[in-house]
Parts: structure tokens; C-alpha cells; sequence
């Protein structure tokens, strides 16, 4: 009896962690214009991120999270957004991390790195499946897959990469994750 009680503690606490400390991060703003049991067609407005070549996953993210940590030409720290985004351009993989949306081009501190730089994504429509467990390629390649034969039956324009976005940190649990793979789309 004592361990089924300290598992369900430990359940809720994760729970609790997992859940609180995503809510408090904003979100890049969408409108759901379609939808059906496998995907959703969403519109996006232009956004403003902070991006660089992902030579390795792991250092492209330090050399962001330090910008918004501070390491900046205005050392100012800057709120963590969600997705975390990773997307094929010019034959190179690069990573995203959205600005807030009270930045805009003229008030978004410039970085102090030559290869961490300001851009403005462009909006529209998006094609987007959502999953869960690791972020891994293996699991991004199986979903990539099911969207891209989905968006090929239905004779959906496809103009762009395959996009990873990830929503958690590393520490949430993998059933907890939310994970997508868009294709920017005509529409």
C-alpha cells in the first residue's frame, strides 16, 4: 500500500511540474482553420525568432537559450516561447526559438553572435500533426511520413521543409510531450 501511494505522489508531482511550467510559456498564436482525425490546417501571422545553423542540436540550442538568457547587445533576458522549432533550409538544418510577441524588428535586442540571428518567418497556412514521446527523428520521420502521404491523397500543395516543432523540455515525460511536424501548405 505504501508504494502505490508514494507512486501516486510521485504522479501528481510530476503532473503538476509538467503541466504548470507549460503553461506559463507563451505560445506562438494560431487560428485552427480546418481539421480532421489525423491533422489540422492552421494560420499563422508572421513571427520574429532568433535562429542559427544546428551543426549539433544540443550547442544550436545553448547558443539561443543564451540569447534570451541575456547574451544579447542589450543584455536583456527575454521569456522562453514555445515551439522550439527545427526546419531544412538551403540544405542545412537550422533551429527557431519564437520572441515574445512584444518584439518586433525595431525593439528586439540584436545578438552579439554572428551566427545567432534575428529573422521574420513568414505566415500562412500550415499543415500540422501533433504526437507525443521523444522529440527524436526516428519519431519525427515516422510522422513526417503519415503527413506528407495524408497531404499527397488530398492533393495538398506542400511549400516547404518539414518543420519539427517541440513544445517541452527535456524533462517531461515522453507520454506527456507535445511534439508536431508541419509543412507550410497552399491553401
Amino acid at each position: 500500500m505504501k508504494n502505490l501511494k508514494f507512486y501516486a505522489l510521485l504522479f501528481c508531482v510530476l503532473h503538476i511540474l509538467t503541466y504548470s511550467n507549460a503553461m506559463a510559456i507563451e505560445e506562438a498564436n494560431y487560428e485552427v482553420v480546418e481539421k480532421n482525425s489525423i491533422y489540422e490546417i492552421r494560420k499563422y501571422s508572421d513571427r520574429l525568432a532568433v535562429e542559427t545553423v544546428t551543426d549539433n542540436q544540443n550547442n544550436s540550442f545553448r547558443k539561443l537559450f543564451n540569447y534570451i538568457s541575456g547574451n544579447n547587445k542589450t543584455n536583456e533576458e527575454i521569456k522562453m516561447t514555445t515551439p522550439v522549432t527545427r526546419i531544412e533550409k538551403d540544405g542545412r538544418m537550422t533551429m527557431q526559438f519564437y520572441l515574445p510577441q512584444k518584439f518586433n524588428q525595431n525593439n528586439a535586442p540584436d545578438p552579439k553572435r554572428s551566427d545567432v540571428e534575428l529573422i521574420n518567418i513568414e505566415g500562412g497556412y500550415f499543415a500540422v500533426l501533433r504526437y507525443s514521446g521523444r522529440s527524436s527523428d526516428k519519431n519525427f520521420i515516422k510522422h513526417r511520413d503519415i503527413l506528407s502521404n495524408e497531404l499527397n491523397k488530398k492533393n495538398v500543395s506542400i511549400k516547404s521543409s518539414p518543420i519539427m516543432a517541440t513544445y517541452n523540455s527535456p524533462f517531461t515525460l515522453p507520454p506527456f510531450r507535445r511534439n508536431e511536424v508541419m509543412f507550410k501548405i497552399s491553401f
